[in-house]
């Protein structure tokens, strides 16, 4: 009986507004032939990642994409591992003949180092292995002294906790994602100066232990050979790895994990106008410190969902596919934050958008 090599996973981990999910789009969309598996931990209660990433062109039908695009929807994923994670391993370790790779995408609030040790578990170390964990940066956001794209927000955020006297929450995240990593992407490196980007890069390799390669991207393009195959075995040295972090993962407890201060809410909307929604959008934004936004909205008189994602204040929108014979036209959006009242921003958008 022919014995099955061990499947390589590549987890890709990241900031809020990195190009996390922009760089996986390129890997499928380059697949070339390989049969890729995709786990995506969406932060909060939509799968609007997992809609995003289904829509690749991987050569397969809806049907089979659905199939192979897996959600963990429950939260972050270092907290939901046990219950969510190995069962979604284990139906992936039974179909590993069917399958070249899989690709994990975190939320941005996650912490990557428990989840890579969930591979030193029997079950899934037996059949499976880490072939890298790549941290995405957003180089404009580094160059600007922050790691969102606003550092007000993020001064906030260190305000609000009590626990943290001249460090934000975020940038310990940002530290400990550099630290589990074995290969680090330099995102959006087009949008700043080529003396910014070196600067990015000197601050980003001061966290990293000498042997993690560095590279420059825009938009995620990069070849699939620079990606796939880089053989880390990451689990094998992750322990060694240490994190601000590491006392938390020792505990049994994960009350006080720094990224429970995040709320995630949903909100469900009807037909809203583009421009009103996203005046609107921005408003909460500033308003209320808001981390993310993303979601789907229904726009009168328009045949497709327009596709909305936000960092800050910054939105990118396009159409992205028709809207379903079967399916309602409501508008559906997922924002993250700290200290989010849902019934208030649910109805200062009703009262913007006069619903």
């Amino acid at each position: 009986m022919k014995t099955l090599a061990k499947l390589p996973v590549t987890i890709v981990t990241g900031f809020l507004g990195s190009g996390k999910t922009t760089l996986l789009r390129h890997m499928l969309d380059n697949a070339q032939g390989r049969r890729i598996a995709v786990i995506v931990n969406e932060f909060g209660e939509l799968g609007i990642d997992g809609e995003i990433l289904k829509q690749c062109s991987i050569g397969c039908t809806e049907e089979e994409a659905n199939g192979r695009v897996y959600e963990l929807a429950n939260g972050c994923l270092c907290c939901t591992v046990q219950e969510e994670f190995f069962p979604v391993m284990r139906e992936l370790v039974a179909r590993r003949g069917d399958l070249d790779h899989i690709l994990i995408e975190t939320s941005g609030l996650a912490l990557p180092k428990p989840l890579v040790q969930a591979f030193q578990w029997p079950e899934i170390r037996n059949a499976c292995t880490v072939d890298a964990v790549i941290t995405v940066v957003d180089s404009p956001a580094v160059a600007a002294g922050t790691f969102a794209a606003y550092p007000e927000q993020v001064d906030a955020q260190r305000k609000l906790d009590p626990n943290l006297d001249h460090e934000s929450p975020l940038h310990e995240l940002f530290a400990d994602q550099l630290a589990s990593a074995d290969l680090v992407v330099l995102n959006k490196a087009d949008l700043i100066a080529a003396d910014d980007l070196a600067k990015v890069r000197a601050e980003v390799q001061e966290e990293l232990p000498p042997a993690v390669k560095v590279i420059e991207a825009s938009s995620g393009r990069l070849p699939l050979e620079v990606l796939l195959g880089l053989g880390a075995e990451s689990e094998a040295h992750i322990d060694g790895r240490r994190t601000h972090h590491d006392s938390h993962l020792d505990d049994d407890d994960h009350d006080d994990h720094d990224h429970d201060a995040f709320d995630s809410i949903s909100i469900e909307l009807p037909e809203a106008d583009e421009s009103l929604l996203l005046d609107a959008l921005t408003q909460l934004v500033v308003q209320h410190g808001i981390l993310r936004v993303k979601g789907f909205a229904a726009i009168p008189g328009k045949p497709m969902r327009l596709l909305i994602q936000g960092v800050g204040t910054r939105f990118d929108k396009h159409f992205d596919r028709a809207w379903r014979s079967e399916e309602p036209r409501t508008t559906r959006l997922v924002l993250i934050g700290q200290e989010l009242d849902a019934l208030q921003l649910e109805a200062s958008l009703r009262a913007a958008l006069g619903a």
